[in-house]
């Protein structure tokens, strides 16, 4: 067994237990595989494991991979980076989901820009959960006349909400702050009951993100290794 292969069965296990110990589903928590950085072919070996989603933050790099691993027709490309004005039509034109969404310009060109034959990219909200002034994601409060918004765009399907929280060692303060977000997505559900996806939780805080109500946790390093 390859070292990949140990360190995803690793990551699986971790989700299993936590999602035992929250008694919840293992079947109701996704696994999002940063693949960031990494090459196309050590995606190739996880997507042989089972694994069909997989998170990029950096477009080119996800483009030159998504354009080798075409032929795997059920892969699940997630872009979970900064979107500038200059790569929404990249983005429209080859991802499945968009994570990262906190801007109506960024949200019309998408839509503007996703071609007809492909299916509605799916998008999360992104919220500014512990509200630091330096973080991308949108104040709590606006979550639904932002998502109205997105309602009126027809190539693009509102999913959920995505969030990353303080980056802080206190439980008791990330534990708000997920908490915060699993009301916020069943606000959310009230009036657009498509939205189901609660994207948080990493590899530190995974099983404390998964008691609160994730739905899909972000997992790079654990799985792929170190970065250079």
């Amino acid at each position: 067994m390859s070292t990949l292969e140990q360190r995803y069965n690793t990551v699986n296990r971790h989700i299993s237990s936590a999602c035992e110990q929250a008694h919840r589903s293992v079947e109701s928590v996704k696994l999002l595989a940063v693949s960031k950085t990494k090459p196309a072919h050590m995606v190739a070996t996880l997507y042989e494991l089972g694994q069909r989603a997989f998170g990029e933050n950096y477009l080119q790099d996800a483009v030159d991979k998504i354009t080798a691993l075409a032929h795997l027709n059920d892969i699940e490309w997630h872009f979970i980076g900064p979107i500038q004005s200059n790569k929404t039509r990249v983005i429209a034109e080859h991802f499945q989901w968009v994570e990262t969404l906190d801007r109506e310009k960024i949200a019309q060109r998408l839509n503007d820009q996703r071609p007809k034959e492909l299916a509605p990219l799916k998008v999360l909200i992104q919220v500014n959960i512990s509200r630091e002034t330096q973080k991308s994601g949108i104040a709590p409060e606006q979550v639904e006349s932002f998502a109205k918004v997105l309602e009126q765009l027809p190539q693009l399907s509102l999913q959920g909400l995505m969030c990353i929280p303080e980056a802080t060692d206190s439980e008791h303060v990330l534990a708000a702050q997920f908490d915060e977000m699993q009301q916020l997505l069943q606000q959310l559900a009230n009036n657009h009951p498509q939205c189901t996806v609660l994207s948080m939780g990493m590899s530190n805080d995974l099983a404390l993100a998964i008691k609160h109500g994730s739905s899909e946790v972000r997992i790079g390093t654990d799985i792929f290794g170190r970065r250079d």
